[in-house]
């Protein structure tokens, strides 16, 4: 009776140290797939830095990304003087400057025709830093029906001859999805970046050229993607906005709320 006794009273052991060694790799288990799911989770927001969890991450780890406007206005434009389907007298072109309305937004906008240069009618004598703001809407089904996107300072303010990055220049890349490249003939530079354009299809996107003497930087969705020395000492800036060479089925580009300020310190 003892030894049965005692056999009854391992068994028990062994089933209850099995018991507990069970329930530890169970915990193992579900603590490993909570770590996994916060890791997903924490890659996924620092991936997408367009929605608004990924632009709250990144803001809060790239504090100094907003763009500080001037505080002296230069120039504006947001063609509200113009009647939809007239021309924008204050932009020249090779092409037609078309003034549009878009679904859902109270704005007017012009209409950026494929392989047509578009610059201010009038050049603007730029201070030594000022920033140059405006929005573009990408309004097509998918983001990749959309050829790049060119826009910049150019040396002269010509529309004889059309050409995707001239002078100082950022180009979008809709057909690529996520690729910005930012760069300079003279000096010699070329910076790739991202920037996912796949949210911003059909709404407007902001952009803010900052430029201070030599130096630019490019602000995208309040997000600076590059802050560096792109312009030669004594170059002559005109803006310009170079359209895409395609645009596949009914897709378009269209751009609006021009500003430019200067500083007054």
């Amino acid at each position: 009776m003892k030894t049965d006794k005692k056999i009854t009273e391992l068994l028990f052991l062994v089933l209850l140290l099995s018991g507990i060694e069970m329930h530890a790799q169970l915990s193992d288990i579900f603590q490993n797939g909570e770590d996994k799911t916060t890791k997903f989770k924490e890659k996924k927001i620092d991936k997408n830095t367009t929605s608004e969890e990924g632009k709250a991450a990144y803001r809060s780890e790239n504090r100094n990304s907003t763009a500080v406007a001037g505080d002296s206005l230069i120039f504006a434009e947001d063609f509200s003087a113009f009647q939809p389907g007239t021309t924008a007298t204050s932009f020249k072109t090779n092409g037609a400057a078309i003034i549009r309305m878009v679904e859902g937004q109270k704005e007017k906008w012009l209409e950026i025709g494929n392989r047509e240069i578009y610059k201010f009618l009038i050049p603007l004598n730029y201070p030594r830093r000022f920033t140059l703001s405006f929005d573009i809407i990408a309004k097509a089904e998918e983001v990749k029906e959309i050829a790049p996107l060119s826009f910049g300072f150019a040396n002269d303010n010509s529309v004889h001859h059309y050409d995707s990055n001239i002078g100082t220049y950022v180009q979008l890349h809709y057909y690529d999805t996520d690729k910005v490249y930012i760069g300079s003939i003279a000096p010699k530079k070329l910076i790739n970046t991202t920037f996912d354009l796949q949210p911003w299809v059909n709404r407007p996107l902001h952009i803010v050229l900052s430029v201070n003497g030599e130096r630019m930087a490019v602000y995208i969705d309040d997000v600076n993607l590059a802050d560096e020395v792109l312009f030669s000492p004594t170059v002559a800036k005109n803006f310009y906005i170079s359209a895409p060479w395609r645009y596949a089925y009914d897709s378009a580009v269209m751009v609006s709320n021009f500003k430019v300020s200067g500083f007054k310190e």
